[in-house]
């Protein structure tokens, strides 16, 4: 392994302040990477020094896990954190999302076959199926530990009412949902009820699902099955809005001498020590890009500068479509 990175608390673990985001390797943008390609990318994350590696049973329906257990997780089980979500799973080849105690189970199951493993490090309620109390789907995950299937619990893409009735139930370890300098739904009250029970915070998405890329993204070339052409902000008419935000982040990133997607995950593990940080990537140089952002310090200035942009430069379009919106359980920033 090579220098290692800074590290933080994740839970009960220390990790590295940049985890690895499994699910590019298996869907979500467009086609994945070949499987050597994927194995690839795995291999190198941890030579970089990236100790935590976030999947679920939803990426790739199922493949995901699959793909981790056949080769990587038999070299390097014992020296990783490794991360798995239930909750919304393939059942019978489709998606769904199901908070139901058997569901889950069935989630846990075939998660602990398909990584091959006998127990899971961090096992997140991917999705909160409001038809189901809060109590129940958490009460489960907690049975999980008695039964040695999984050592710490989290919640994914919830309120901070719901993390408080979940953390009643059990102590939850993590929280994890989307933060990034275009989507700062976390600052309205979830970061504070973390930091208030204890709970450490891991953001997902934190490039922008790749428009903090070092050139601009060509939405016309989005492949057919990438789940950003249902996302409002990626939508023509407010996309090319979006490109002025864009390019006055850039402005500061080069005079900090980085790339745009190191600002933004520079800026995120400034926003406190209680959070970690998972891009994912389906390219070896993405990887390295993503890791280097660890080195990067941002002063007081600068740190300034981009809360200026932020503060002043609006984002136009919601992150999710309705649809999608209301699979979700958090905080909305006002209308403006």
């Amino acid at each position: 392994m090579t220098h290692p990175l800074s590290t933080r608390q994740l839970g009960p673990y220390t990790v590295a302040s940049i985890g690895l985001g499994c699910m590019n390797l298996s869907h979500a943008y467009g086609a994945p990477p070949s499987e050597e390609l994927a194995n690839q990318i795995l291999e190198e994350a941890f030579e970089l020094g990236v100790t935590h590696f976030d999947s679920a049973a939803l990426y790739g329906l199922g493949s995901n896990e699959t793909l981790l257990g056949k080769q990587f997780l038999k070299r390097h089980r014992q020296q990783i954190t490794l991360i798995s979500k239930g909750g919304v799973g393939p059942a019978d080849g489709k998606r769904v999302i199901d908070s139901h105690p058997k569901s889950i189970r069935r989630d846990i199951e075939g998660s602990l076959k398909r990584l091959q493993t006998d127990v899971i490090d961090l096992y997140y309620l991917h999705r909160w199926d409001k038809k189901v109390p809060i109590e129940d789907a958490i009460g489960t995950l907690g049975d999980f530990i008695k039964e040695g299937k999984v050592r710490a619990i989290g919640m994914s893409e919830i309120s901070a009412q719901t993390l408080r009735k979940g953390h009643a139930t059990h102590p939850i370890s993590a929280l994890q949902t989307e933060y990034s300098m275009w989507s700062r739904n976390p600052e309205i009250a979830l970061l504070k009820t973390c930091r208030e029970l204890g709970i450490s915070f891991v953001a997902f998405s934190p490039v922008a699902r790749g428009f903090f890329s070092q050139t601009p993204l060509n939405i016309s070339e989005f492949q057919e099955k990438d789940i950003r052409l249902a996302m409002p902000r990626f939508q023509p008419e407010n996309f090319n809005k979006n490109i002025a935000f864009y390019e006055a982040l850039k402005k500061i990133a080069l005079d900090q001498n980085c790339t745009l997607a190191q600002l933004a995950l520079a800026w995120l593990l400034h926003q406190g020590s209680d959070i970690t940080v998972i891009p994912g990537t389906s390219r070896l140089d993405h990887l390295r890009e993503n890791i280097a952002a660890d080195g990067v310090h941002l002063s007081p200035e600068t740190l300034q500068r981009i809360t200026n942009v932020l503060d002043t430069v609006p984002v136009f379009g919601n992150r999710y479509n309705e649809v999608s919106q209301a699979e979700v359980d958090t905080e909305q920033f006002p209308a403006s």
